[in-house]
């Protein structure tokens, strides 16, 4: 497949998409009329093939690591030094779209092309990773690669199944990988001089800047929990209005108090009730249970852990009023990660250098950079997403923003090898 820019070139940025493109086709799906790529699917041991095919044609060594994770590496100017990893995943939701992930790794590639074929070698070594499990699409754990690899807890997961019942002990074994070594996937701490990530936004907000790219000062961390509202149950047409302990009622309440608060509070944080189910759900029967979701994302722990204690407070006084009672369950931390402020900065001199607007934002979505931040020195670089469309096939990009996305990355990297990382690590950059 063939893309070139809009001048009718063959650049960088081109054969990225073009590349992405390749991976969308039937042979690199787990389904089909779309694109499905989960973990250790056939797609995915497809895709890897051919990932590693592109690594060694760009002039790296490639690996497999023990938890399925891909590794191409381009030595620097001492074998051995201390490598610069460029990485994200190139597994993907159920019919998903086809840059997702995976145009971070083929813009990885590109940039160790480039310096390959000007015979280059750096002061560090380039080493870029494919993630194969970030999304959790086939098992409950996401983000397995990267949370391996910086040696994070994983629990007990050898024994954790799809949803057709195969675990990921048996998953792996089928393509030669045990799940007993996944612990050796970690890396040493010492030969990693930082990581970057490069991914599209997802969102909205760069395409309606018009601004092709954007320095990440850090991603959102999010506290998911399930509320059950238990009211009484009857008939529609028999208990009045007033006497109702309606479940339905108090969760539309809440529902709208949530948004309300999260719209007061829109500089700090984001709030979703994603999913809202009734009980016993006929057309004729007061509600008596509901079960809802509810989402808070921020890059603020504090701020985090205080918009709980407030949704918390909305529940009690929605309850006070109906009256049903609640309960809150199943509830998960994820933590905050910031980037590395110098390597922040760098990205953005690196905007600036390439005659692009100076841009840094935070993510909400989260991304393998959040196993890495507490780790590395670590930075991630946003590309547009045209209408903010993603998990989904009507997911593009435009290949102009691409090669932006590339020159930057380019002149991050040259900037990286003259300046190392010094001072100033592990603060962060503030959004503009």
């Amino acid at each position: 497949m063939n893309v070139l820019d809009e001048a009718g070139q063959d650049t960088p940025g081109a054969r990225a998409v073009a590349r992405c493109r390749i991976l969308g086709e039937e042979r690199y799906s787990d389904m089909s009329g779309g694109l499905f790529r989960p973990f250790l699917g056939a797609g995915h041991i497809a895709a890897m093939e051919q990932v590693s095919t592109w690594m060694q044609e760009a002039g790296m060594r490639v690996a497999r690591n023990p938890v399925g994770t891909l590794v191409g590496r381009y030595e620097g100017q001492v074998t051995d030094a201390p490598c610069l990893m460029i990485g994200s995943h190139i597994d993907s939701v159920r019919d998903g779209g086809l840059y997702d992930g995976v145009l971070g790794v083929m813009l990885g590639i590109e940039c160790v092309a480039h310096f390959a074929e000007r015979g280059e070698r750096l002061p560090f070594a380039i080493e870029v990773v494919a993630f194969g499990d970030e999304e959790g699409s086939r098992f409950p754990l996401s983000m397995l690669g990267s949370r391996a690899l910086g040696g994070k807890p994983l629990g007990m997961v050898a024994d954790m199944t799809d949803r057709d019942g195969v675990s990921l002990r048996d998953a792996m074994a089928a393509v030669g990988l045990d799940v007993a070594r996944i612990a050796e996937a970690r890396r040493d701490r010492s030969g990693i001089l930082a990581y970057l990530e490069a991914h599209i936004e997802q969102g909205p907000v760069l395409d309606h800047e018009s601004a092709p790219v954007a320095a990440v000062s850090g991603i959102a961390g999010i506290q998911r929990f399930h509320v059950q509202i238990d009211g009484v149950p009857g008939h529609a047409g028999t208990v009045p209005l007033a006497m109702r302990q309606d479940a339905l009622a108090a969760a539309g309440e809440i529902v709208l108090e949530i948004e309300t608060f999260a719209t007061r509070h829109a500089s700090s944080l984001i709030a979703t009730v994603g999913r809202i189910e009734a009980f016993p759900g006929a057309i004729n029967v007061i509600a008596g249970r509901v079960v809802l979701t509810v989402e808070i994302r921020s890059v603020d722990d504090a701020v985090l852990e205080g918009s709980v204690d407030q949704v918390e407070e909305i529940l009690a006084a929605v309850s006070a009023r109906r009256p049903v009672r609640y309960t809150i369950f199943d509830r998960q931390t994820f933590a905050a990660a910031r980037c590395d402020s110098r390597l922040v900065g760098l990205l953005a001199c690196a905007m600036e250098q390439a005659g692009l607007p100076r841009r840094i934002m935070v993510s909400g979505a989260g991304h393998d950079a959040m196993m890495m931040t507490d780790w590395v020195p670590s930075a991630m670089l946003f590309i547009r997403s045209p209408r903010g469309i993603s998990h989904h096939p009507d997911e593009t990009v435009k290949i102009p923003d691409v090669q932006s996305a590339f020159d930057v990355m380019g002149r991050f990297i040259s900037d990286l090898s003259r300046t190392g990382i010094g001072p100033g690590d592990g603060e962060h950059a503030h959004e503009s």
